[in-house]
């Protein structure tokens, strides 16, 4: 199936000549190879006024990036999660206040670790639940972030999780080169003969529920997660080339992802995952919701149609996949007065997206109050506003894209995006 249908930009409400400035803009940081790639898609009223590739998928064969270009999601997959979610509540078989431990036994007597009392632990206050899974308040620690006398008192455990590096290998994102992964089960097993650095819902820490909560919708539905995934948000929302591998026959359209590393005094892209050789092409059955091993790959437009689907309250061209409040429910905020850190203020966490309220900030950002979104660890990102009926979808291919000098693309999409409107 297509992507949304084109819209006029002026009939929806755009300056089309504001609207052009976008790709231009985009251009730039391509040019200088801040990025390989950058593919645009702007909807409003379920309607596409801006669609637009630059650069290359990969700078070794010069392929060009289309709107036909796959990308990998890594955790712009959490808000598929959270559909997920949201998909086995309606049907009865689990709630947000569901303890973990109804279908991952293993979390059923979860212990904290005492502060400023290395080894000590008590009794969690309550269960880690559904819920903190989503928002990012399980009490779990980011496992590289642990400190250094769990490392010593836990050997084994780490061990067997295949404690990678750096960040990205710990959270299970890539295997080591000289083992294994442990399989999503095992891991998850592991995780939990951790204590917990927090109480469940007190204390935000990213990404690491998702892990856990794949384990929790295979349980709930008892099927795969990929199949899950297929058969109740891919198949229904006609999301042709999307799957958490590279379906047969689209590799042509599959490119390398990139990192940032310091060179000749300066800072170069250099190849993070080559695009034939990735898992994402030989497939391994490894893979998490929220971003482990990538999460979905998808195209502009099949993303695109995932979104317009929660701006139109849970419905696209005629199919339901979730009811309008439980939509609501997912874009609210779950985390109260909580700080976000990686977000800064003015955000509050939903069930799978965060959630933009304003307050607190400094300055206020070009979004209305109750837009909401996500990004991924490859520079892809995505945010709909509810108020504007509004949708963008920027998608390319680099870790730590921050780390590139005047890299802020993300923030020049959307702002060229808004002050098209008129």
């Amino acid at each position: 199936m297509s992507a949304l249908p084109p819209g006029d930009a002026a009939a929806l409400g755009f300056d089309p000549k504001r609207l052009e400035q976008i790709g231009p803009a985009m251009q730039a940081y391509v040019d200088d190879q801040r990025l390989p790639n950058l593919v645009t898609l702007i909807a409003r009223r379920g309607q596409i006024v801006h669609l637009d590739a630059r650069g290359v998928l990969s700078f070794a064969t010069g392929r060009p990036a289309t709107a036909e270009s796959l990308f990998r999601m890594f955790s712009n997959t959490k808000p598929l999660a959270g559909v997920a979610t949201c998909v086995l509540y309606e049907r009865g078989l689990l709630t947000p206040d569901d303890p973990v431990s109804r279908f991952l036994p293993e979390f059923g007597d979860s212990r904290v670790q005492v502060p400023n009392a290395p080894g000590m632990t008590e009794p969690a206050k309550r269960a880690i639940t559904v819920r903190d899974c989503l928002t990012n308040t399980t009490g779990i620690l980011n496992p590289g972030m642990m400190p250094a006398f769990y490392r010593e008192q836990y050997a084994d455990v780490f061990a067997r999780m295949n404690d990678g590096v750096d960040a990205l290998k710990t959270l299970g994102w890539m295997r080591r080169d000289d083992a294994p992964a442990l399989p999503s089960r095992e891991r998850v097993r592991a995780l939990a003969e951790l204590p917990l650095m927090a109480h469940p819902g007190e204390r935000f820490e990213y990404h690491v529920g998702y892990p856990v909560l794949t384990e929790v919708i295979a349980a709930a539905s008892a099927q795969p997660v990929d199949e899950f995934f297929q058969q109740n948000i891919f198949d229904p929302l006609g999301m042709d080339r999307t799957g958490f591998y590279v379906k047969d026959g689209l590799a042509e359209h599959f490119g390398d992802s990139y990192i940032p590393r310091p060179s000749g005094g300066g800072v170069k892209l250099e190849v993070f995952d080559r695009g034939e050789s990735s898992e994402k092409i030989t497939g391994s059955g490894e893979f998490c919701v929220g971003g482990s091993t990538g999460g979905i790959v998808t195209t502009v437009g099949d993303y695109a149609r995932f979104g317009q689907m929660l701006l139109n309250g849970g419905e696209l061209d005629g199919v339901r996949i979730l009811g309008r409040k439980t939509v609501d429910l997912m874009v609210g905020n779950h985390t109260g007065n909580m700080q976000i850190p990686i977000t800064g203020p003015g955000f509050h966490w939903g069930l799978g997206v965060a959630t933009y309220h304003g307050r607190g900030r400094p300055a206020p950002l070009m979004r209305s109050v109750g837009s909401y979104g996500w990004d991924g660890a490859a520079g892809t990102t995505y945010w709909a506003d509810p108020s504007e009926e509004l949708m963008g979808v920027c998608l390319t291919q680099v870790l730590q894209a921050g780390m590139m000098p005047n890299n802020d693309y993300q923030g020049a999409f959307q702002r060229l995006a808004y002050q098209a409107l008129v």
